[in-house]
Parts: structure tokens; sequence; C-alpha cells
């Protein structure tokens, strides 16, 4: 099994996944193949089906059993060379909005955190819709305090993107990369390095529990609350788009039914 796991690994990499759908795509090919036992290099596509039933008997979500489809659709389709058809349909996943946070909830969540790096990158995660990997993984080269811009440099799916960076934030980035070269880590480790992504989730969690905002936020609702805050502002949808970096404008337009205008002027019929 492990040879198979190396080959899918191998394959992977080739195509430049990140290391998170790496060890993702890898874990789920390989519960697929613990549960199979043998014959790892047939593709049947019976058994796939009941791995996925039982996955869906087991309570996981949609998303959950999407995701070990799409891991074992690659690996019978990159590794094992299978050219047939695997006819299992990706489960319909639930349409949930966006949680957003507003611009008063934004400042009270900047207000209580104290360590002025965590505020900084709070806040340019926030003014630049950064998701968590871009905010830890963002080098003093890629910020452009003079055009007031941020690279982000193979954001997800590998692509590029610059973002906004807002004038009232110089000083404070100008404070926290004086001294650093230009390929060192804006937000650095106490201990060297990047900080991790769940460092940086738990100074938003604290803060969001400090600030006694009792939404159900998590760092990407800063995100979320990016893109609709500047469809607010009456920015085209289009502008948003490649501020995030979304290859497709349906993806993007989902902001557009937590901020609609015209839903807000309707009153209830309960005065």
């Amino acid at each position: 099994m492990d040879v198979y796991l190396k080959k899918l690994e191998d394959e992977l990499r080739l195509r430049r996944y990140s290391p998170k759908t790496i060890d993702s795509y890898r874990t789920c090919v390989a519960s697929y193949l613990k549960t199979k036992q043998k014959d790892f290099e047939i593709v049947d596509v019976d058994s796939i089906k009941q791995y996925i039933l039982s996955k869906i008997d087991d309570g996981k979500s949609s998303q959950t059993t999407n995701q070990h489809l799409q891991a074992i659709n690659f690996f019978c389709w990159n590794v094992l060379k299978f050219r047939g058809k695997i006819d299992i349909r990706f489960a319909k996943t639930p349409s949930k909005l966006p949680i957003v946070l507003s611009r008063d909830e934004i400042g009270e969540i900047l207000s209580v955190i104290a360590n002025e790096k965590h505020n900084l990158m709070i806040a340019l995660a926030y003014s630049g819709g950064l998701r968590v990997s871009e905010v830890i993984n963002l080098k003093v080269k890629d910020i452009c305090l003079s055009e007031l811009v941020v690279h982000i440099k193979d954001a997800k799916g590998g692509k590029d993107r610059i973002t906004l960076l807002p004038e009232k934030l110089i000083i404070n980035i100008e404070k926290i990369i004086v001294g650093k070269n230009l390929n060192e880590y804006v937000f650095a480790s106490e201990r060297g390095g990047r900080l991790t992504e769940r460092t940086a989730q738990k100074v938003f969690e604290n803060a969001l529990e400090k600030a006694g905002i009792k939404k159900e936020a998590t760092f990407h609702s800063l995100r979320h609350s990016f893109a609709t805050h500047l469809l607010e502002n009456g920015v085209d949808v289009r502008y948003v788009q490649e501020l995030l970096g979304h290859a497709n404008i349906r993806t993007t337009q989902i902001y557009t039914k937590v901020t609609n205008p015209a839903l807000r002027k309707i009153k209830s019929p309960l005065e």
C-alpha cells in the first residue's frame, strides 16, 4: 500500500498541489485502500461506492464524502491510469451564506488585541481579504508601501494576485519589518520562521471571545467581511472577484446575497 501512496504523493507534487491538499488526498486514499485490503491495482467502482456509502452511514458531511471521492478519482486516473468511467456523483453540498462581521465588530475585535503584531495580522487579513495561509506566508518583499498593495504569491490553486493595503497600516507595517531582509516573514514566530495557521486562528478566536461577539465566525470570516463590505461600498463584483482571486464569478456572487441593498429597504409586515 505504501508504494501506491508514494506514487500518489509524487503525482500530486508534480502538479504542484499544496502540502495541505497532498496530506488530505493521501489520508483519504490510505483510508480507502485499508478498507479494500487487496488488489490495490484494480479499480473496482462498486467497492468505491460501498466505501463512500460507509462514510455517509458514519454521518460524514457532504464536503467530507466529496473530498474522499475526489481523492480516489485522482488516484484511479493518475496513479492507476484507469481510463474507464467512475459513475459516482458528488453529493450535494448545503448552500450556506458566509458568516460576515460588521464594521463595528471588526473594530471591536481589533480594539481588544493588545499585541501589536497580532493586531496588525488581523487588520491586514481583513483589509486585503487574505486567507490565514496567505497571512502567515507573507514576506517583506510582498508588501509595496509606496503603491499600497500586497502581492499574494502562490495562493490557492497556485495563483498570484494583488490586493489592497490601507494607508492607515503603513506605520505599523514599517515598525514590524524594520531590520528584516526581503525574504523574511512579516509575521515571524518568536522561535523563528513563520507563525502556524493554528496560532493565527487562535489569536482571532481569543479576540472574538474577548470582544463578546457571539457569531460563529472564524479567521476566514475576515475575508468574507472584506468582500461584503466592498460590495456595500459599491465596488463592482468583478473587481471584488479579482481581489479575492476567485476563478469563477459565481463564487464571488455569494456575497451579493449577504449585502442586498434592495432587500434591506423592505420592511417586515410586523410593525
